[in-house]
């Protein structure tokens, strides 16, 4: 679900950018924007009471935590914190580099709880944990995209050409 709320977003943005809004003329700044609206999305569950059972809740996300993880409960708090300060990060021009780089590192911190979750076979949602072969490529997906739109301009312009 959380690929296709960050494709869905990244189109609706690009297409924006096409009917003449000026913020979104680029792909990879209407893909920050987009990653920007997963971010929201997915760090809204780190917020939500256990009895919510029609998305993934608080409890769905610290029984994904690996047992080596000290203090469970908030390092979900703080990951939901950390997830829409980049998110806000991504749509501020000034922050998106700095947003895009954390954003990178953070995904690749949380890793291990997504490696854990599928291989301990721990549900998500009322629903069976998705498999390694799923959550793996989309963590990786998830941070080129948070590098690509830490790209500057200048960057972005001299790689294109050469």
């Amino acid at each position: 679900m959380t690929v296709v709320v960050l494709l869905v977003a990244t189109l609706v943005f690009r297409l924006l950018g096409v009917l003449g809004v000026g913020r979104f003329t680029t792909w990879r700044i209407s893909a920050a924007h987009g990653l920007a609206v997963m971010l929201v999305m997915t760090a809204s569950a780190h917020f939500v009471p256990a009895g919510v059972t029609f998305m993934p809740n608080h409890a769905d996300l610290v029984a994904m935590m690996p047992p080596v993880v000290p203090f469970p409960a908030f390092m979900v708090y703080l990951t939901g914190v950390l997830e829409l300060a980049g998110a806000v990060g991504l749509v501020l021009e000034g922050t998106r580099r700095a947003a895009g780089i954390c954003l990178a590192l953070l995904f690749v911190a949380m890793l291990p709880a997504n490696v854990y979750a599928a291989v301990a076979d721990v549900p998500f949602a009322g629903e069976a944990a998705s498999p390694l072969w799923q959550r793996v490529p989309e963590q990786v997906l998830y941070i080129g995209i948070a590098l690509w739109a830490a790209r500057t301009r200048t960057q972005s312009t001299v790689n294109s050409f050469g």
